[in-house]
């Protein structure tokens, strides 16, 4: 491509909408230095700085699909409790969509608590439910995404899997189904718990623990003999168009069934891998959506999932960066 076509893509996106489905969270930020041990406990003590609450999960799928220009439809099911309202304030100031967002008296609304010490992370604390949807609520989040789909023009239907309980086995068939049925490509970044259920969507994209704990095997990142043949024995148990896996400092393996292609990882200085899967599948589905070829997919989502991983904190991709370092790179 040259430096107007990569342009041009890039505007385009500005032209979708994409639907995200999957489990929403609220991250919580203590930041502070380090310098001193606790003389309670062998553990560093951080005098806390600054503290900040951002969107996170399949919200940072939402702000990334935000972030590069196209229209995010976020749909979740969360508690109705104190948490809740946090997140309906951080979804308003980010001038997102609330309209698929449920509350559900049966969860408590899901907080990752992070303490950064010196710019790195120091602990994390969870506060979850991640019990699977009742059926009620299950049925209920169906009715709402398939609403929005029949009411608003949907260029990609993303499904972002934490293992938090609310996407099901059963929401999977019945939304992938629906999607076939209207010619909405799917894509998908899974967990342990739904892998097997992901099947006929457009793209598939685990990263390479997810892979292995999926087939149950044990391969090396640097092989890529032995990726390509675990591809092959996934797409015979789950008939998925294009599977992309994510190899961390490895790069990044593509195939659609005809063709394959292994990309090496860029140089970066490494601040935090938090939010990057948000960052590599969103791009993904943008181009996917823009029918653009496997190959290129691959690079423009490497080059994003490096991106941010240079950046402390689960933080959406740059688009104006991403566009000037997909120049840079691929001319």
């Amino acid at each position: 491509m040259n430096k107007n076509e990569i342009t041009t893509l890039f505007s385009n996106f500005n032209q979708l909408n994409a639907l995200i489905i999957g489990d929403v969270m609220i991250d919580s930020y203590y930041f502070g230095k380090v310098d001193r041990i606790s003389p309670e406990a062998p553990v560093p003590v951080v005098a806390v700085e600054k503290k900040e609450n951002r969107l996170g999960g399949a919200a940072n799928v939402a702000l990334n699909i935000q972030a590069l220009g196209a229209t995010p439809i976020l749909c979740s099911v969360i508690g109705s409790d104190s948490d809740s309202i946090l997140f309906d304030e951080l979804i308003s100031k980010s001038n997102l969509s609330n309209a698929g967002i449920i509350k559900s008296e049966h969860r408590i609304t899901t907080v990752k608590t992070r303490v950064i010490g010196n710019k790195h992370q120091v602990l994390r604390v969870d506060s979850e439910n991640d019990t699977p949807l009742s059926t009620q609520d299950n049925n209920q989040l169906f009715e709402r995404i398939t609403s929005l789909i029949d009411t608003n023009k949907i260029d990609v239907v993303i499904f972002e899997d934490y293992d938090k309980g609310v996407i099901t086995a059963e929401l999977i068939e019945q939304v992938v189904a629906f999607c076939n049925k209207k010619n909405i490509p799917t894509t998908v970044d899974p967990k342990k718990r739904n892998f097997s259920a992901y099947k006929n969507v457009t793209l598939f994209k685990p990263n390479l623990k997810e892979l292995k704990e999926g087939l149950n095997i044990n391969i090396p990142a640097n092989d890529i003999t032995a990726i390509q043949k675990a591809v092959e024995e996934l797409n015979k148990k789950q008939p998925n168009q294009i599977t992309f896996i994510t190899l961390s400092e490895h790069g990044v393996y593509i195939s659609d069934n005809t063709k394959q292609y292994h990309l090496p990882a860029h140089l970066r200085n490494i601040s935090d891998v938090s939010g990057a899967g948000d960052t590599v599948i969103s791009v993904a589905s943008l181009c996917l959506a823009l029918n653009q070829p496997i190959q290129l997919i691959a690079e423009i989502s490497n080059l994003a999932g490096g991106l941010v991983c240079e950046k402390v904190g689960v933080v959406p991709i740059d688009k104006d960066v991403l566009l000037s370092e997909t120049v840079t790179q691929l001319i």
